[in-house]
Formats: C-alpha cells, sequence, structure tokens
C-alpha cells in the first residue's frame, strides 16, 4: 500500500494553489485552497500536510518563479519535482483552465507517474546560468541598437562604402556623417552612443564569466569541450551552463532530442514523413553550437588559438576532439556537395558536435571519479 501523499502546486508570483491526491489507487483527490507564496507560509502548509510523519511528495510545473520554493521544500525533507510544462498530458477538448483545475490535475498526474521532471540548477550553477543569459540579452539589445543606426543611416542615404561594418574604418566613416539639420546630428550621435554602451555592456560581462569561471565546479567540463572546433569559451560556458548534468543522458542521442536538434516526424501506417529539427529544446544552446559549426566548412587543421587550448587537455580529450574535427569536416563537405542548403548542412553538423561533446564531457566526469 503507498502510503505517499502526492501534492500538486499551482505555482503564481503572489499565490499558490494547493490540491492532494491520496497515495492509494483511487484515493481522494482534494483541493486545500489557496495560500500566500511565502517562505514562511509555505513551511506552515508542509508542517501542516506532514503530521504524524507522512510521506510528501510535492510537484510544480516550471517558471519565472524559478526554482526557490522546490530548495525550500527539500530543504525541509520532502520530495519536490519541477515539472516540463510542455510534457505534461492535456485531455484533447478541455476548455477550462483554473488554477484549481491545475493543481488538481497535476497531484493526479504526479500520483499516476506521468510528469516528466527538469534538471534542477544548484545555486552556483543557477547563478552561472544566468550570467550567461544576461550576456545573451545584452548581445540582442547590441545587435538591435546596430540595425537601429544602420536603419537611420539607410532613410538618409548614408551608405557605407567599405565591405563590411563595424571595423575600425567604418566607426571612422559613421564620426565622419554630418547632417544638415541638428536634430537629425543629434539623433546619429545617440544611436552611436546607444552602440558604444551595449557594446561596453556585453564586455562586462564576458570579463565576469572569465571572472567567475574559475571557482565553477563545472570548470573542468568547460576547458575539455573547448578542445572541439568551434567551441570557443563562450560556446562552451554556454552549452554546459544550459545542459548541466551530462550524465543524466544515457547516450548523446537523448542530448540531442533535448536539444531541439532531431528531425520532427509524422508517419502514420506506410507513410513516413519528417521534417526540420524540433526546436523543442533549450534555444541559446541550439543557437551557440550552431554558429560554432559553421567552422567545419574549412578544412580540418589545428589552428594557433585551439592549440593553446589543447596543450593543458588529456590526451584521450585531444584524440576525441580531433576524431570529431575530421569527421564533421568531411562530412560537411559530401553534404554540401549533394546540393543541400548551407543552412541544413551546418544544423546536421551541430547535431553531430553534440554528440562529440557528450562523450568529452563523460570522459571528463569518469576520470574526476577515477581520481
Amino acid at each position: 500500500m503507498n502510503s505517499t501523499t502526492y501534492v500538486g502546486l499551482d505555482v503564481h508570483k503572489a499565490t499558490v494553489s494547493v490540491a492532494v491526491a491520496e497515495g492509494r489507487r483511487g484515493g481522494e483527490v482534494r483541493h486545500l485552497g489557496v495560500f500566500p507564496n511565502r517562505p514562511d507560509h509555505i513551511a506552515k502548509l508542509v508542517e501542516r500536510l506532514g503530521k504524524g510523519r507522512r510521506k510528501l511528495s510535492f510537484c510544480y510545473e516550471a517558471g519565472p518563479c524559478g526554482y526557490g520554493l522546490h530548495r525550500q521544500l527539500t530543504g525541509l525533507g520532502h520530495d519536490c519535482i519541477v515539472v516540463a510544462p510542455s510534457l505534461i498530458p492535456i485531455k484533447a477538448g478541455d476548455r477550462v483552465k483554473t488554477d484549481r483545475r491545475d493543481a488538481i490535475m497535476l497531484a493526479k498526474l504526479h500520483r499516476a507517474g506521468e510528469l516528466t521532471s527538469v534538471w534542477v540548477p544548484d545555486d552556483a550553477h543557477e547563478a552561472m546560468r544566468d550570467l550567461i543569459r544576461a550576456r545573451a540579452t545584452a548581445v540582442r539589445v547590441l545587435g538591435k541598437a546596430r540595425q537601429h543606426l544602420q536603419g537611420f543611416l539607410l532613410r538618409h542615404g548614408r551608405i557605407y562604402p567599405g565591405k563590411k561594418g563595424w571595423t575600425g574604418a567604418y566607426r571612422r566613416w559613421l564620426a565622419r556623417v554630418r547632417f544638415d539639420h541638428p536634430a537629425q546630428q543629434i539623433v546619429l550621435q545617440d544611436y552611436i552612443h546607444a552602440v558604444e554602451d551595449a557594446e561596453a555592456r556585453v564586455e562586462r560581462l564576458v570579463a565576469q564569466i572569465e571572472e567567475m569561471l574559475p571557482n565553477w565546479s563545472m570548470r573542468p567540463v568547460v576547458e575539455a569541450v573547448q578542445a572541439m572546433r568551434g567551441v570557443g569559451l563562450i560556446v562552451a560556458v554556454t552549452v554546459v551552463a544550459e545542459v548541466g548534468d551530462f550524465s543524466r543522458f544515457q547516450n548523446p542521442r537523448q542530448l540531442m532530442a533535448y536539444l531541439g536538434m532531431v528531425p520532427s516526424e509524422h508517419s502514420s501506417g506506410a507513410t513516413v514523413r519528417k521534417g526540420g529539427i524540433t526546436k523543442a529544446g533549450n534555444a541559446l544552446a541550439r543557437r551557440v553550437l550552431i554558429e560554432g559549426a559553421w567552422t567545419y566548412r574549412m578544412p580540418a587543421r589545428v589552428s594557433p588559438k585551439l592549440h593553446a587550448r589543447l596543450e593543458a587537455l588529456p590526451k584521450i580529450v585531444r584524440d576525441i576532439a580531433w576524431k570529431a574535427q575530421v569527421r564533421l569536416c568531411n562530412r560537411y563537405r559530401r553534404l554540401a556537395a549533394t546540393g543541400k542548403a548551407k543552412t541544413v548542412v551546418t544544423t546536421a553538423i551541430a547535431r553531430e558536435m553534440v554528440g562529440f561533446i557528450w562523450a568529452i564531457a563523460r570522459q571528463v566526469k569518469e576520470t574526476a571519479v577515477t581520481a
């Protein structure tokens, strides 16, 4: 007889809707009410539910409220999972959604074992992930600032005669651009200042990442995966911060699916239809990997920059990285020769990169365990 009480929590900024499902098959499911989302009220609720040393198992959906509730509940000695919202089973045709129904549904599905949990990082890992995401946001803001400036110049017929923008020559050209009306000159300078401020913000965040990295528990993995061509510091930190514990993936195909880099498929009977990648996973990690995959369009070689990253790494890691480079460079040429679009080829290369990154990360962990 299962004596566990399953608790579903529908968490919002100010409130938590709570429902419980008794552990036995066909056990009672009831809604307890709505409680303030504050640590002291949550602690009282847990104490009330756990009277008589009852075993409690909590669940709630991953969302903007983060992992603080999970850490509080596990710190009180109870099980808690954070559920992937996109993988919650939903009844077709259900048109009624309320906090009460959501909490009851979570409790029922948790008791039935139908919920998929997400990996919860520790405080240090979450802090590094926040830093990485802040840099990604700053890069997007920088791109927008540059776009606004170039759009303003284009509207007024100021077109840079060179081939590439945002070089030293381009910035000197910007300094020589003049408008007849003073207001337009002010607008130009304001756009230039916005770009400079955004660039400085990106540089500050990169410097913070470099400063925090030596004290991070995942530093050995970050250094090892940089043995891969196209995986510099920012790409490595981003992938490791977003993926977290590589050992939770039993094989590289699971990691590829987690990153949304496997082909979509809709098959029925004898009909098999495959489409583009699912894009169902972590968008940030997927984007930086695809950006890094462009480097494999060139022949396999060890550049001075890559050689500097390889010097301090174990031979087995260097061997995996070289094997990956030879294979992926050849594969890029073969796929491109068939006439496939470069974006399709690069995505396929990025998917295979994930497999080699998984192998390197697992090797680092095995080495740490045996050491």
